[in-house]
């Protein structure tokens, strides 16, 4: 692995842009949550796949599938990033958050199973929380067998965060959000009752709230607990893809939400709801889960909101 570019800075988050020896890419990131020092917290963004053949309409990441990455391919940008931090490979840090969500379904790469396996034997990292997002495409019922067990043998006790991605509870606007087969909200909602235990994490249904995606508190009542689910509201990034279908963010800023009655609206039908806006630095840098500098670097219009600190660097794109 060649690290071809990098952007950010280490009080944020940087994203760096990768080049495997066959001449794929692929992104991996750093962030650390101000104002809280990275010993506090840490969290890396991996890749699981080359692109992503889903095409979600607010991520830059699909359009462009070559492939999944073999387990040794995921823990060389782990190795790489604690490495360059902690050579020991151990991580003082109280929250070490590993989370496959840059480029890739990890749900359709068993390999990430292989890595889950590892990453207790390879650091020694007492704040270990592996963070797994996913939109539970159809045919991964053996993933997420494996993976129940794999969370009860070694990241029991709340040591994993599963989240899984809704969007909104338009059954129509779903398709539009997420175009591939997937599980319904029954059977998500049956895996997450077994997956949660009492006193551990509960499973996360996440909505990257668009202005115009309806959620609605009794739809999910009618299939989510509240004692095994909570909500949480993120933005839609501003991605070239999001900008393309005209997909607006409902919140830019945690105010927002805080004078909006759908929070209330959550709260009141028993759910926990945290907002996650992040730092607006993140958007420039192109670090948030669904932003790919590579397709960034291809494109010809620039974006107002997002990628900035990428164009204003000067990054320039591997060879194809």
């Amino acid at each position: 692995m060649r690290i071809v570019n990098q952007t950010g800075s280490d009080d944020v988050a940087i994203a760096y842009l990768a080049e495997m020896p066959d001449g794929r890419a692929i992104e991996f990131v750093e962030s650390v949550e101000p104002p809280h020092p990275r010993e506090r917290k840490w969290v890396l963004i991996v890749s699981s796949l080359y692109g992503c053949p889903i095409g979600c309409p607010i991520c830059d990441a699909g359009g462009h599938y070559r492939g999944r990455l073999g387990a040794k391919e995921i823990l060389d940008q782990i190795d790489f990033l604690v490495d360059r931090r902690f050579p020991a490979r151990r991580v003082p840090v109280e929250k070490f958050k590993v989370q496959f969500a840059r480029m890739g379904e990890p749900a359709l790469n068993p390999a990430v199973l292989e890595v889950l396996e590892e990453l207790p034997r390879r650091y020694d990292a007492p704040g270990l929380l592996p963070a797994l997002s996913s939109i539970a495409p159809a045919g991964s019922g053996d993933f997420f067998e494996r993976l129940l067990d794999i969370k009860e043998r070694l990241y029991p006790g709340g040591r994993f965060q599963l989240q899984f991605s809704i969007h909104t509870t338009d059954l129509e606007a779903r398709e539009r959000m997420i175009p591939a087969r997937k599980w319904d909200f029954a059977r998500i909602a049956a895996y997450g009752r077994r997956f949660h235990r009492p006193g551990e994490r509960k499973v996360t249904l996440n909505f990257a709230l668009g202005r115009d995606l309806a959620v609605d508190p009794g739809v999910l009542r009618a299939h989510f607990d509240p004692r095994d689910c909570l909500v949480k509201i993120t933005p839609v990034n501003p991605t070239h893809e999001a900008a393309r279908h005209a997909i607006a963010s409902r919140y830019t800023r945690e105010a927002d939400a805080g004078g909006d009655s759908l929070v209330a609206q959550l709260r009141a039908a028993g759910y926990e709801v945290i907002v996650s806006i992040g730092e607006l630095e993140e958007n420039r840098i192109g670090s948030n889960c669904g932003q790919l500098v590579r397709r960034h670097l291809a494109e010809r219009d620039d974006l107002p909101q997002g990628y900035t600190r990428v164009r204003r660097e000067g990054v320039t794109p591997p060879a194809r």
